[in-house]
């Protein structure tokens, strides 16, 4: 089915997991988890938010977990109050319950040519809609940019926002205010392949080596399995796979290139440990053998026989004896719209004064 367009229409996409951060690391690290009337509460924000900024339409994933029921009635309540909101429509799709569903929505709303998508949930449903943007891309459609939201466990990529300012600057940028120069930044992304391409996939913050030989829960969360870890940007104040390279080599989204890090715990190889926030409330010695920067599009091959190779936080791709991995960091693979900039560029720039008409 090929996406209804309207021309000259503000039209912004939004993707919120309804089951992120219910993964066992919330069990075993006794963490929070974001309840259904709160996401919905979420959306809502950003819904009148984008009204605000004359935003005219969005068009948003369903669900089967309560976020789209509960929804529609909270719209019917704001109509009665006379609130104003952007018109919204859900993707026509037939919801599985499973990340295709992401991965679907990414790909109605790129064809139906949104000006950004707003991403709610963790580490793992922004790489799901990351990987279906720039298969699109490939396939000659548009880039889109995603704006995301923090809901997952381990949150390395999505910052913590109200998401009321979030919607502020994709409005901006989406009734064209502010310029993809002023509003956007590049991203990098690690692309992993085995075999020569026989598997392929991407990961957005970390690539990380266990000699696990299987997927079972997925999260990745106990330590001792790890040989390898491959950052695109290693940031201090995360906490996950990532806090490794942040606590050890800091290294912003900004620069370029990333970081390769070998871990082993044996005495003779060990350099140093690290006591790293692994997951929310769990502090966990990491024993640290070397560490060096990964330039782009300079192919790192794994060390390890067999194991599994987990993408933002999780197991995702198992390996076999004789299986080569390669992983491989590129540069500008895709765009997110920076807020913090958009922020300050609009108030330098006076875009949300307004002169008071005379008595």
């Amino acid at each position: 089915m090929s996406p209804e367009q309207f021309p000259g229409t503000a039209c912004v996409g939004i993707i919120a997991n309804p089951v992120s951060a219910r993964d066992i690391r919330r069990i075993v690290a006794n963490a929070s988890n974001l309840q259904t009337s709160e996401r919905v509460s979420i959306v809502l924000r950003l819904l009148s938010t984008l009204a605000s900024c004359g935003v005219e339409r969005v068009l948003m994933m369903p669900d089967k977990a309560g976020i789209s029921s509960m929804l529609l009635r909270s719209l019917n309540r704001e109509r009665n109050l006379n609130h104003t909101l952007p018109e919204l429509k859900f993707v026509p799709m037939d919801v599985t319950s499973t990340v295709d569903d992401t991965f679907f929505a990414a790909r109605y709303m790129q064809e139906a040519n949104v000006s950004a998508i707003i991403v709610l949930g963790g580490d793992g449903t922004h790489r799901a809609v990351v990987r279906e943007l720039i298969r699109g891309v490939r396939r000659g459609k548009a880039a889109v940019p995603i704006a995301g939201l923090s809901s997952g466990t381990n949150n390395a990529f999505p910052e913590m926002r109200e998401p009321t300012v979030t919607a502020m600057a994709v409005g901006l940028y989406a009734k064209g205010k502010l310029s993809a120069q002023q509003a956007l930044a590049a991203n990098k992304v690690l692309e992993i392949s085995i075999d020569d391409g026989l598997q392929q996939d991407i990961a957005i913050v970390d690539a990380v080596i266990s000699s696990d030989r299987f997927v079972g829960a997925r999260a990745l969360w106990k330590t001792q399995s790890l040989r390898a870890v491959y950052l695109t940007f290693a940031d201090p104040e995360v906490i996950g796979m990532a806090a490794i390279g942040g606590l050890l080599e800091p290294l912003a989204r900004a620069d370029a290139g990333g970081l390769a890090i070998t871990l082993n715990n044996d005495p003779e190889q060990c350099r140093l440990h690290l006591d790293v926030p692994i997951a929310p409330g769990m502090i966990c010695e990491v024993g640290i053998a070397d560490w060096r920067p990964m330039p782009a599009d300079h192919p790192f091959i794994v060390p390890l026989a067999a194991g599994v190779v987990a993408l933002d936080g999780e197991r995702e791709l198992p390996f076999e004896a004789g299986q080569q991995v390669r992983i491989t960091l590129r540069e500008n693979a895709f765009s997110t719209v920076d807020i913090a900039r958009c922020m300050r560029v609009a108030a330098s720039e006076g875009l949300f004064r307004h002169t008071s008409p005379r008595q």
